[in-house]
């Protein structure tokens, strides 16, 4: 029975990824925003170093893919962004970034960027789909009532393929909602994470 432990949004907080870390499982998903600004990655290696060959990492809108795909070399781990992997029968794919942001963080694409790499998984079924970004308007991209800070392009994914499992991360203040999206079970895992058997 495959044990997926994703989580997203540690910022620095080594503590956080310590944490996450120590639950025993199978593949560990980072979901983006390891760091702040893409500073600091080499310093947040250690707690996911002795299991870095189960370690899949996605940039956030924090970090470039090139600052992952250099961070993931040195260290061993897998990037993870635009890719997709069979196990135990089940399509687990991700995509790193989010929607534009007033901030001009390094991670951001356009709502067709997203829509176009996201179109890549649309035959993969049964899916686990991890997303930094979250689905537009939903709880799960709520930052406060009027506010939102989500993707239309996933929320257009999610229910146009309805994978079995959604995760993502991005709006913090929505960390460990979850919603039912027609068939979809989906989650804003945040820095404390969740761990899916099946």
């Amino acid at each position: 029975m495959p044990r997926l432990m994703v989580f997203s949004d540690i910022h620095n907080d080594l503590r956080a990824l310590q944490m996450a870390m120590s639950v025993e499982a199978d593949l560990y998903v980072c979901a983006g925003d390891l760091v702040n600004w893409g500073r600091g990655l080499d310093k947040m290696a250690a707690p996911m170093l002795p299991k870095a060959d189960r370690v899949y990492v996605l940039p956030g809108n924090h970090e470039s893919q090139a600052d992952i795909e250099e961070f993931c070399g040195r260290h061993g781990f897998h990037e993870f962004h635009g890719r997709s992997m069979l196990v135990g029968g089940v399509h687990v794919a991700g995509l790193g970034y989010s929607s534009p942001t007033p901030f001009a963080t390094p991670g951001e694409y356009s709502e067709m960027e997203l829509g176009e790499h996201l179109a890549k998984f649309a035959g993969l079924d049964p899916l686990i789909l991890i997303c930094h970004a979250p689905p537009l308007n939903t709880a799960l991209d709520r930052i406060h009532e009027g506010l939102n800070g989500g993707s239309q392009s996933v929320r257009d994914f999610l229910e146009s393929y309805q994978p079995r499992h959604f995760f993502c991360g991005h709006i913090h203040e929505a960390e460990g909602v979850v919603i039912q999206m027609g068939t979809t079970l989906a989650r804003n895992a945040g820095k404390k994470g969740y761990l899916l058997e099946w």
